[in-house]
């Protein structure tokens, strides 16, 4: 259900800006770091909005990554501890007379 609400988001945000888009046909001068072009808005709306999305996608998913890898080495020492514990526990003696106190 949260997915569906965040892919009905991101729609809802991409149909906007095709729209606004679309009713510009306005050329404009964009300045970048290595040079400069001449684009019109619908064109330079569009183009920036999925970079935005691919870089925030990208970024999300190294983030991702490195929790699932932080997950599994976790789980990893765990199992060695618990593997560790359960060799302690059966090398464990019990001695064969019971201790009485008075």
């Amino acid at each position: 259900m949260k997915y569906l609400l965040i892919f009905l988001l991101v729609l809802v945000i991409f149909v906007i800006s095709v729209t606004l888009g679309a009713h510009n046909d306005q050329v404009v001068t964009f300045n970048y770091l290595l040079a400069q072009g001449q684009y019109r808005v619908s064109t330079l709306l569009a183009t920036l909005f999925a970079a935005g999305f691919v870089l925030g996608w990208a970024i999300c998913g190294l983030f991702w990554l490195r929790t699932r890898v932080a997950l599994a080495n976790s789980q990893r020492k765990l199992k060695r501890l618990q593997q560790q514990f359960e060799q302690a526990d059966s090398s464990v003696t019990v001695s064969p007379t019971p201790v009485v106190k008075e």
